[in-house]
């Protein structure tokens, strides 16, 4: 259900004429939020932005407001956030995390510090002090300390039971395993919010896509994602941060006020944000907030709002709670960013690693102070799930230096619409084949060794230390030798001298600047080595997607030559999930079996190698190279060249160092018995491998016998 705003003094439009009806609407209602809240605390994958959740939130606070008797104990105005999740330890808070109610607009600020006077039958002469600090948008935790030392932490949860992510929290540099000073309380609950700056973002954003993997939406969700994974070493990965405003329980509160317990935290070792301050009036409330607003997009981080409270902490008690928040504290909301123009075309960009990402052209329009004409889709199940249509009217939003999106389609059932817009399976640059992979959003062009917009980081990447190792040839030399058509493929690169040698070259290199005799001539002597360079390291540099520098030795160990390699994944077919037991034919299955290299590795490697745009250039750089064999122990080993599998339960060595003494004598390992198998090494409890082994007539070894065999025993 969608409420639409039809009157501006009713939140959410005329009430309904009854209570049935309004029963029936507060019902819907009250589900959708629930469901909202889920997916924003357990999920961290909200599905509205924060304008619209408010105005739902709204509407069934006038409903209750008209309608008394609409107000239960499972309203989602008496409750706070979703349960916790059951993949982790529950934590009961021993005061309640609640959340606050909101402020939208200036008179709403002067009614909160009206009512907190009413309430408190202060005379018009009183000081009332309210700070006022900005409202990170993250991801609330409490820290419990004892005896200085922390022990415990929690996200809210529910507000009454959170979720134990102790050891997540405590891989965040910002919050102390100690606390300074000798006059921090016995037990004090700290709770505060966990976020992600913008620039830490970006670099992890970016870090993301180099990996191959998908980005985050927003900070927020990047923050709660994080701080909420299973394994802690992930989230010491991550670069999330913590802001302390208050707390919880405490077996003493050595302050006041609001304020002084806020600076004692600061001198306990905890961060506090610096933007906090007094006020004695809703003028000056208004006008911090108005000016932290024309500050928010230089803060480095996101906020969505100022926060007031009631500073003196025996006036906090007295003013008490009223359902699901504080009487002497409430958020002022910043106004979302967001704008209404006409989608006019989508166009789909080719990023360095191949992914497609199609971006929204519109009619230019003024968002947060600024003209914005592109705003990303995200990918292409985002445009299905929003149903984006080039013509529609849309909701574009922007939040400080993040990129503009498009939220939603504005009158998405009108009639007339255009077509749903059909996302490319070919490469809009290269005509290359664009392909998904399983449990992935994001298409990727398969043609990397000829696609403009990814050319010139194949050749940084070709070139580079890891992969052949050219000295000389450099992230900014590579560049110059795109710009000047000098080199656009890796073949290029070893036919260089030869064509700069050309006589009469007027462009000749040793004409460039920043170039002489000597750095051309060491240059030319570091191709000529590069061309005998070993074979792994020239897969590698082909920049086949998920083949880095282990799996490029996996295979090459397998693979006698790039050749090899390439003509069998040519004939491998994937297993048909329609299938039931298929395992793909025997070329598919000779790859996967390689130790090491599961489906996915090997769907790359067959994507790229049948890609027949990748042919001329594949087939003339093989042409300018002879690649060294794989460095292993001596030929002389009695087990180089051959392929070994280990079944079983081996005694004298884990299954791990037997594979990889196998490999430093230059064997080839592989996970299951084929007709390829040399020789098959088993140990106590081998089954159907040894079986096979037997039936296809192949060397069968204990792990004495393959001890002796090398040499170790």
């Amino acid at each position: 259900m969608r409420v639409h705003m039809t009157d501006p003094k009713i939140e959410g439009g005329e009430l309904p004429p009854s209570l049935p009806d309004a029963a029936r609407e507060h019902a819907a209602l009250a589900e959708e939020i629930r469901a909202h809240d889920r997916r924003y605390y357990q999920d961290d994958a909200p599905t509205v932005s924060d304008a619209e959740y408010d105005d739902l939130r709204k509407r069934l606070n006038a409903l209750e407001a008209a309608f008394p008797d609409l107000v239960t104990a499972d309203s989602p105005s008496q409750n706070v956030g979703a349960a916790p999740s059951e993949a982790f330890a529950k934590v009961r808070h021993a005061v309640p995390m609640l959340s606050l109610g909101n402020a939208f607009a200036e008179e709403d600020v002067a009614e909160f510090v009206a009512r907190v006077r009413r309430f408190l039958q202060m005379k018009p002469e009183d000081e009332l002090r309210i700070t006022a600090e900005p409202k990170i948008d993250g991801l609330s935790a409490s820290l419990l300390y004892e005896n200085g030392v922390f022990v415990r932490g929690a996200t809210r949860g529910d507000g009454a039971v959170g979720e134990d992510v102790t050891q997540n929290l405590r891989t965040i540099a910002d919050i102390p395993e100690r606390l300074k000073g000798a006059d921090a309380p016995e037990r004090i609950e700290v709770r505060g919010e966990v976020y992600m700056a913008h620039a830490d973002f970006k670099a992890m954003n970016e870090r993301q896509v180099e990996a191959g993997k998908p980005v985050f939406a927003n900070p927020r969700n990047a923050a709660a994602g994080s701080l909420r994974q299973l394994d802690p070493k992930v989230t010491a990965e991550r670069p999330i941060r913590f802001f302390a405003y208050a707390w919880g329980d405490a077996s003493t509160v050595p302050a006041d006020t609001q304020s002084g317990m806020v600076a004692n935290l600061k001198r306990w070792g905890l961060p506090t944000n610096p933007l906090m301050k007094v006020f004695t009036s809703a003028e000056e409330l208004i006008a911090h907030y108005r000016a932290i607003e024309a500050e928010r997009a230089k803060l480095g981080y996101d906020i969505d709002g100022v926060v007031y409270k009631v500073d003196r902490l025996d006036l906090q008690k007295r003013l008490g709670f009223v359902s699901r928040s504080p009487r002497w504290a409430i958020a002022h909301k910043f106004p979302a960013e967001q704008a209404t123009t006409v989608l006019e075309n989508i166009d789909i960009q080719v990023g360095r690693t191949g992914a497609l990402t199609p971006v929204a052209k519109l009619k230019p329009v003024t968002v947060g102070g600024v003209v914005v004409s592109n705003a990303t889709l995200h990918n292409e199940d985002e445009i299905a799930r929003k149903d984006v249509r080039i013509g529609d009217t849309v909701i574009v939003q922007r939040a400080g230096d993040v990129i503009p999106q498009v939220v939603a389609v504005v009158d998405a059932d009108r009639k007339g619409r255009g077509d749903a817009f059909v996302f490319p399976t070919k490469c809009p640059v290269c005509g290359s084949h664009a392909v998904r992979e399983e449990g992935e959003a994001v298409r990727r062009c398969t043609g990397g060794l000829i696609c403009r917009a990814q050319a010139v980081e194949r050749l940084r990447h070709f070139a580079s230390r890891g992969a052949m190792d050219i000295e000389g040839l450099g992230d900014k030399q590579i560049e110059a030798f795109y710009e000047w058509g000098e080199i656009r493929e890796p073949a290029d690169i070893f036919t260089l001298q030869t064509r700069e040698s050309r006589e009469g070259a007027l462009t000749s290199l040793r004409n460039r600047e920043g170039w002489g005799e000597t750095s051309v001539r060491n240059l030319y002597a570091a191709i000529e080595v590069a061309r005998s360079q070993s074979v792994d390291r020239l897969l590698f540099g082909l920049g086949i997607r998920h083949v880095g520098e282990v799996n490029a030795k996996r295979l090459m160990r397998h693979f006698p030559t790039v050749a090899a390699l390439r003509e069998t994944a040519r004939a491998a077919t994937p297993p048909d999930p329609e299938v039931r037991g298929d395992k793909g034919n025997e070329a598919w299955r000779e790859i996967v079996d390689i130790e090491g290299i599961g489906a996915i590795v090997a769907k790359a490697v067959v994507e790229f190698f049948r890609e027949p745009k990748n042919d001329p250039p594949l087939d003339a750089l093989l042409a300018e190279v002879t690649p060294a064999e794989m460095e292993t122990r001596a030929s002389s080993s009695p087990v180089s060249g051959k392929t070994v599998v280990f079944t079983g339960s081996l005694e004298r060595m884990t299954r791990d160092e037997a594979k990889a003494m196998a490999e430093r004598l230059g064997a080839k390992t592989a996970g299951s018995v084929s007709k390829k198998t040399d020789i098959v090494v088993a140990g106590p409890g081998a089954g159907s491998k040894l079986d096979k082994a037997k039936e296809l007539g192949i060397e069968t070894l204990t792990e004495d016998e393959w001890l002796s065999r090398v040499g170790e025993a």
